[in-house]
């Protein structure tokens, strides 16, 4: 006979566990605690098995006929339910850990280790401002095309395409890590190439007619501020490397006997040690600079705290007070200066992509390559500092080179 509500309820725990059955194999189990469990008994291949649906009245008796049809339907395809039950089980736990948040923290952590610190905490914060809130909870394994669209297009929208372009970039990264970790079948992101408009490239302002560069050093020269700031300008044209990496030079980096600075891997964007050589233009600033600020540790110290280096927004602030204040001169333009006229010279492209530190795709080769050409090197960095010497009082240029 069937079951009902109002017998279940009516049921009262004896000493020993009795049960009454529905039919099909579902039954009511009542322990001797009073508890009323909801079982259900059936074969498969040969063998008496059991299937536990909860506790009544959680489970009401209708959900238990619901689960009991869908065991039987399983049944009739040859699927064990017991099995299936487990199955789902893990499978659920697997989806609440795989997470995109929790993958994406995973590559974050692992994939951009070798990364500035300036840079990883720019993705992060991109991912948690954009990505987390629409799909961070979402298994990524299901994760389909639209949930991505829902991530980016907004941004598109409101006019931020670049941060949607980075954004998309990043959730691709993402995908592929799952992927290769096997925990995503297929890298979705890598469907909506093209979904979002290219963005037109904005250019560091730079100078490179060479007249115009050597009144600019003219200028630098004449600059009375504050001294350190002054030897940045002084500098960054040798040099050429990337404004953080300069304001933030150490004196216990600096070699002035054998002539060369080297920056170690945790100051470089690429997480790679880095030489620069030192011309002779750029060993008399720094021997000027020496008596100065040879006692701290910043070859650029900041006026108010000797404990910390300039800041970028002082060189730009410099920059306008010599007469570039319309975005005709950066300081990061100081690289595009050095990068177009020396290929405009003939010089070795690998020479120049090395000094500038733009490590090759080859990651092995770009562990090792920190020292690479570096004979080359000193050669054009003196070379350059030479034909800089030479617009800056007008003596004409250096001929171009064919090697």
């Amino acid at each position: 006979m069937p079951l009902t509500d109002v017998f279940i309820r009516s049921l009262k725990p004896l000493e020993k566990p009795y049960k009454h059955f529905d039919g099909g194999g579902l039954y009511i189990h009542v322990a001797p605690t009073g508890s009323k469990l909801w079982r259900m008994s059936y074969r498969f291949a040969g063998k008496g098995k059991l299937l536990s649906f909860g506790e009544y009245p959680t489970v009401s008796l209708k959900d238990a006929r619901e689960k009991r049809e869908e065991a039987k339907k399983l049944l009739a395809q040859g699927i064990d339910p017991s099995v299936w039950k487990k199955q789902e089980k893990a499978a659920r736990i697997i989806a609440q850990r795989d997470t995109f948040e929790n993958i994406a923290m995973e590559w974050h952590e692992t994939k951009t280790s070798h990364l500035s610190e300036k840079y990883r905490h720019n993705v992060l914060m991109r991912l948690k401002r954009h990505a987390f809130p629409k799909i961070g909870k979402m298994p990524i394994s299901h994760l389909e095309i639209p949930d991505i669209l829902g991530v980016v297009k907004p941004m598109e929208h409101e006019g931020h395409t670049a941060t949607a372009k980075y954004v998309l970039q990043n959730i691709g990264q993402i995908f592929r890590y799952a992927v290769l970790t096997g925990r995503a079948k297929h890298n979705v992101a890598a469907d909506l190439q093209g979904a979002l408009p290219s963005v037109q490239t904005k250019h560091h302002a730079s100078i490179t007619d060479k007249v115009k560069v050597g009144e600019l050093l003219r200028r630098i020269d004449e600059y009375d501020g504050y001294f350190p700031q002054k030897c940045v300008l002084r500098l960054a044209p040798l040099l050429f490397t990337r404004p953080n990496e300069l304001l933030s030079a150490e004196w216990k980096d600096v070699d002035l006997e054998a002539r060369e600075w080297r920056i170690p891997a945790e100051r470089m964007k690429m997480r790679r040690p880095h030489i620069v050589p030192l011309s002779d233009q750029a060993v008399v600033i720094l021997k000027e600079l020496e008596p100065i600020t040879g006692q701290g540790r910043y070859l650029f110290p900041a006026s108010s705290d000797p404990d910390k280096h300039l800041r970028d927004n002082r060189i730009l602030f410099a920059l306008k007070k010599l007469g570039y204040a319309n975005g005709e001169m950066s300081f990061h333009g100081f690289r595009a200066m050095a990068s177009t006229l020396l290929n405009e010279l003939g010089y070795n492209r690998d020479w120049i992509e090395r000094q500038l530190a733009h490590c090759p795709r080859d990651a092995v080769r770009a562990s090792y390559n920190y020292a690479e050409y570096l004979p080359e090197r000193r050669r054009m960095m003196q070379e350059w500092a030479d034909y800089l010497t030479a617009l800056k009082i007008q003596k004409g240029k250096l001929h171009e080179r064919n090697d």
